[in-house]
């Protein structure tokens, strides 16, 4: 018993100190450094080794202007652990008075005991950085290899000399020292990503380009040749990337999964030219049946994304070609589920569509091949207004693959499918989940849904406009684009002023552009700007109406201009990198 409650007291003991120890981080973290200074000093009396301890005491003092309160525990600290690294806050203290000769010599002494064991330069660069006294750091880290040429701080050298504005030297540092540790160059990518992102002059860039394009001219070694198609990809020129791949493949052929990653990312980017050359390229140059099955899926992606119902017939023909090829199994279940897409979406010939995926459901398949086909087929089921069906498969798929971004993927589904049931009640459930999905894309859809619900019910119970633009939007989905906008341009008649007036104008500009009246859908996002200038659909107006300027309509000067107000106004907007990035090459600052 008697230890029993000993055991307790001690639980006791440790949870007071733990709160503590909490309360004295908040009181700092808010600035009330006298009540955080008055529990550190209780702390240390309890653990005065303690490191974290001493330094927030110390920090408190400085921030109260009680010097000589920090630089007693500074100096005793010193002798009693022997941290002769502590000169750094010994000389930080007195730089915060001004007096710069003290501090340069207490600076100097913790510099000197790199010189005694060069080991001793991590702790007095480390304490350097957090001061942000740069050039000491630097200093530190000159002084550490020197006195063993063993160590390599290429990494931490590069960012100070980032932090000091010396961006061509920091590239230089970063670059030497990737090529040495390859291992980490996915870390120094990550890093220069950064500041490429930050650079709004492209000096940046030009430099870290020119950088590249001197060392892969120098030396053979393909490391630079993937580094600079890196760069390229960051920049979204894929079609410089794949110069840079081809480059890498003569010489090692086995490598070739970048360069259909490569084709992805240029058809996600609606670079379909560039797409094709290198889709074809992979065609020619590979055995591997499911590279093969994957280009010849996205080029037929591709076409059926711009044929005119006219040239239906030969994309049916291709598709089917390709299955007589390659046969009805696992492997060529891409292209099945593809076929059962063009021929409902598309032909409207459901029952086939139907058939198709139902066959695929009876080969061995895994868990993911069947959640492809059951999601297609429920797509199939919604677009022939089967609403119940379609849920049922969709919950099948959420169920199988639950916290898989794929399961996610069907909820949302799920969830639109009751939408454009006219269920908003459960799908507004459903929504309110999905927008924290950790997937950006799943979360931005499930947000506008929600919103567009929530701000619907609140302003009108009986849901009226809702309702109709719903059907709308389902009759897009049915691809039945001249019946939705006719939808939608009732709507808006019917429901002009109202709230469900931007979002209707957002919806007809996007079909307008699709049939390719791209000055009637000017006009459409203009009125969303001027009339709806406070709105959320204030960015998507900007950034469409820059695109049509940039590709369909060239009048680059419009489209700058367009793409200045994303950039300056809507840092927020899911299209402000995109934004930036065609406004530099409009800007023409890639060019060397």
């Amino acid at each position: 018993m008697k230890n029993f409650f000993s055991y307790i007291a001690l639980l006791c003991s440790v949870f007071v100190f733990a709160q503590n120890e909490q309360l004295a981080q908040n009181y700092f973290d808010r600035g009330e450094f006298e009540k955080a200074m008055v529990i550190y000093e209780d702390l240390l009396k309890t653990q005065p080794n303690n490191y974290q301890y001493f330094q927030k005491q110390v920090a408190c003092y400085q921030q109260l202007k009680q010097y000589a309160k920090a630089e007693e525990m500074i100096r005793i600290r010193i002798d009693r652990f022997k941290q002769n690294n502590l000169y750094v806050e010994l000389g930080y203290n007195y730089q915060l008075q001004k007096e710069m000769d003290k501090a340069n010599k207490a600076y100097q002494k913790a510099l000197d005991i790199i010189k005694e064991n060069p080991n001793n330069v991590y702790g007095v660069a480390s304490l350097f950085e957090q001061k942000v006294l740069l050039e000491q750091a630097l200093k530190a880290y000159d002084l550490g290899t020197a006195g063993n040429p063993s160590f390599n701080f290429d990494y931490q050298i590069a960012l100070l000399q980032g932090q000091l504005g010396n961006l061509e030297l920091m590239v230089d540092k970063l670059l030497d020292y990737a090529y040495r540790n390859p291992q980490n160059a996915p870390l120094v990518q990550s890093q220069l990503a950064r500041f490429m992102m930050e650079d709004t002059q492209e000096s940046f860039n030009t430099n870290l380009r020119k950088a590249l394009l001197i060392r892969t001219q120098k030396t053979q070694d393909i490391f630079w040749n993937q580094f600079l198609s890196w760069f390229f990809v960051q920049q979204k020129e894929y079609g410089k990337a794949f110069i840079q791949e081809k480059a890498i493949f003569k010489r090692n052929p086995d490598n070739f999964y970048t360069i259909i990653n490569l084709a992805k990312l240029a058809v996600q980017e609606q670079e379909n030219d560039t797409a094709k050359e290198i889709l074809d390229f992979i065609l020619l140059n590979t055995q591997d049946l499911d590279l093969q099955m994957e280009a010849h899926y996205q080029l037929l992606t591709m076409d059926i994304e711009k044929a005119t119902p006219k040239e239906y017939p030969l994309i049916q023909e291709k598709i089917n070609l390709l299955l007589k090829q390659y046969g009805i199994s696992p492997y060529s279940l891409r292209l099945q589920v593809l076929k059962a897409h063009f021929e409902a979406f598309y032909l409207k010939q459901f029952e086939t569509a139907r058939q198709i995926l139902t066959n695929a459901l009876d080969l061995p398949l895994n868990n993911y091949q069947k959640a492809d086909v059951k999601m297609e087929l429920a797509d199939v089921l919604l677009l022939d207004e089967k609403f119940n069906q379609a849920i049922i498969y969709y919950a099948q798929i959420e169920d199988d693959l639950k916290n898989d971004e794929v399961g996610h993927e069907a909820s949302l589904k799920m969830a639109k499918a009751s939408y454009f049931k006219g269920d908003f009640d459960w799908a507004q459930q459903q929504f309110k989940v999905l927008k924290a999905s950790s997937s950006q894309l799943i979360a931005n859809d499930a947000l506008e849904l929600f919103l567009l619900i929530n701000d619907h019910t609140t302003q009108d119970s009986t849901r009226v406009a809702l309702k109709k633009f719903a059907k709308a939007d389902f009759l897009l989905y049915q691809n039945k684009t001249d019946e939705a906008l006719n939808g939608f341009r009732t709507l808006l008649k019917e429901h002009k002023g109202q709230s469900v007036e931007d979002e209707t104008l957002l919806k007809i500009g996007r079909i307008l552009e699709e049939k390719k009246e791209y000055a009637e859908a000017l006009k459409v996002y203009q009125e969303i700007i001027e009339k709806h200038a406070e709105g959320i659909y204030v960015d998507e107006a900007l950034f469409f109406s820059a695109e049509i300027y940039r590709k369909d309509l060239p009048d680059i000067e419009k489209a700058k201009a367009l793409y200045e107000k994303v950039i300056f106004n809507h840092q927020d907007s899911i299209y402000y990198v995109d934004a930036r990035n065609n406004y530099r090459k409009l800007r023409g600052d890639n060019n060397l």
